[in-house]
């Protein structure tokens, strides 16, 4: 994309400028590192454009906490940019195993949440961190998602994350990155680190 032109020019009956504030439907997935952190990155820019931000957090303990959270709730309480919430709704299944039922439910519930939102534009940016595990194991409906974002009300931005995203999420979305793994500090035997991974 040369000096931030666009390849082609669809003929769509749109101005640049109407083309330019449509919303983005985004995905991160792929087995590397730094789909969440990517989303955070963009949450932060959304923050700064004095948007509200919501972040769903779809299977990570509500123990589990991450530097980008902190970061996120100091400044939206700031009362310098857009606001920030932010929900937890799985119960770890990512990380341990966990009761399959019960983090099947929270999952449920917060799709449920995210799509009353979405009905009241409650947010204009959305992380919804780690929400392929649910569809990818079935526990919320791809169909139905799609059907959710493409007819979303407004002008709502949408960022997912996590492994194994459905191929009619990745036709949906505007972007998609996969992020790969060339090398990771794990594969020499090495843990997690502050400051790295949360």
């Amino acid at each position: 994309m040369p000096k931030g032109q666009p390849e082609t020019v669809p003929d769509d009956g749109l101005t640049t400028r109407q083309r330019r504030t449509l919303p983005i439907t985004a995905v991160h997935t792929g087995p590397g590192k730094g789909k969440s952190t990517a989303a955070f990155g963009m949450a932060l820019r959304a923050w700064n454009q004095g948007w509200p931000v919501g972040v769903f957090q779809f299977v990570k303990s509500a123990k589990w906490k991450v530097g980008e959270e902190n970061a996120l709730k100091v400044l939206g309480a700031s009362g310098e940019g857009g606001t920030v919430d932010w929900h937890k709704m799985g119960e770890g299944w990512s990380w341990v195993q966990r009761d399959i039922e019960s983090s099947e439910e929270a999952a449920k519930e917060g799709w449920e949440q995210v799509k009353r939102d979405l009905a009241a534009e409650k947010y204009r940016f959305y992380v919804l961190d780690e929400f392929t595990y649910p569809m990818h194991w079935g526990w919320v409906d791809v169909a139905e998602v799609v059907d959710v974002l493409k007819n979303r009300p407004g002008n709502q931005h949408v960022v997912i994350t996590g492994r194994y995203a459905k191929d009619e999420l990745l036709e949906l979305a505007d972007l998609v990155t996969e992020m790969t793994k060339v090398k990771h500090p794990m594969d020499a035997g090495r843990k997690g680190q502050r400051g790295i991974e949360w």
